[in-house]
């Protein structure tokens, strides 16, 4: 296997070009992110896959968890061993970032793939289906600079499925949406167009919704473990425990992640807007520029969801995830304050350390 067949090209020829100028280059070979194992990384080179590690000094200048080397990114590398092994010495400037808070309380970012050129939002046609589960997956999307594709798995299960189909396209327009099933073979050519030479699909969604299985049917081999899910619930279990890259037959390459139990949103880059498209139209005929949607005199929206164009849960989901990412933002702003001042603090005390010291030896 070549990097070329992992993804390099021109574009980030000219990538490595601008970071690594004259000598700076010398000794570094470029490399993309395959496997996230915590401290290690599996890594492609020019010279095949090896174990890296980052370097002390990147280690030490990394601030915040999204600045941490990704599966998909591309990175310099340092070769030691004969190629066994590579130290990682930065990462080259990505072009999608495919993110969400971690779960729990934790304030830090968790990057779920980066340099993704299509992002397959999965959901199976069985008790899983949930159309607000899929509007908060397509502001993720929407805030990665991937392409976002729904695909409905596990079509042979659900005998009304063309229904289901027109329950997802009502909460996403102009989002392609392709209805498959593994286990009949069924829209796997209709996937073509995403998975050619060069181009970087990853999958997400929730556990059990058929990942891993999709991983395989489009390699046309088992690379993925898989698991049956519950029958009492189609509640499924994490089968996927890392996220890992693999190159397709048809020259695409597919991320495969662990599946959600939840997905607590990240920062909003406008996702919000494009996922709730229809709402941010009917906003702009509302009577007040500052209309909040919910009592105000000549809110269009209002309008729309008594007139039955707009669905009310729809609504309500908007309001609900834009609350989130406001708060979201507040606490943000409020922990970099917080660092902000911790770091003046300590380089105060770092000053009257010196300044003391100074007096001592005078």
């Amino acid at each position: 296997m070549t990097i070329e067949q992992y993804g390099w090209n021109k574009n980030w020829q000219s990538k490595w070009n601008e970071r690594l100028t004259g000598n700076e280059g010398k000794g570094y070979v470029p490399g993309r992110i395959v496997g996230d194992f915590g401290s290690k990384y599996r890594v492609m080179a020019e010279n095949g896959e090896t174990w890296g590690e980052l370097a002390g000094k990147l280690r030490h200048s990394l601030t915040d968890s999204g600045e941490y080397p990704a599966v998909g990114d591309w990175v310099v590398l340092a070769l030691q061993d004969g190629g066994e092994h590579a130290v990682i010495h930065g990462v080259l400037p990505r072009h999608s970032v495919i993110s969400r808070k971690v779960a729990g309380n934790t304030l830090e970012e968790q990057i779920v793939a980066s340099n993704v050129d299509t992002l397959f939002l999965v959901s199976a046609l069985n008790d899983d289906f949930n159309v607000r589960r899929m509007e908060r997956y397509l502001i993720m999307a929407w805030n990665s600079g991937a392409n976002p594709v729904i695909l409905l798995t596990k079509s042979d299960l659900c005998p009304d499925a063309e229904h289901k189909i027109a329950e997802m396209e009502r909460v996403a327009p102009g989002v392609a949406i392709h209805a498959v099933s593994a286990l009949l073979g069924d829209g796997r050519e209709e996937l073509l167009p995403y998975i050619g030479i060069g181009q970087t699909v990853a999958l997400t969604g929730s556990s059990g919704c058929g990942k891993s299985t999709m991983v395989n049917w489009l390699s046309g081999q088992t690379i993925q473990l898989t698991q049956d899910v519950r029958e009492d619930d189609s509640r499924g279990r994490h089968t996927t425990t890392h996220r890992e890259l693999f190159v397709l037959p048809d020259g695409g390459i597919i991320v495969d992640t662990p599946g959600m139990r939840e997905l607590q949103l990240w920062e909003d880059e406008g996702g919000l807007d494009l996922a709730f498209g229809d709402i941010t139209r009917l906003a702009a005929e509302c009577r007040f520029g500052d209309c909040r949607h919910e009592h105000e005199e000549g809110c269009a929206v209002l309008e729309a969801v008594a007139s039955g164009e707009l669905e009310e849960k729809r609504l309500l989901n908007y309001r609900k995830t834009q609350r989130e990412l406001q708060y979201q933002s507040s606490k943000e702003v409020k922990q970099k304050r917080k660092t902000a001042a911790a770091t003046k603090s300590a380089g105060s005390r770092t000053r009257n350390s010196n300044w003391r010291h100074e007096l001592d030896e005078y």
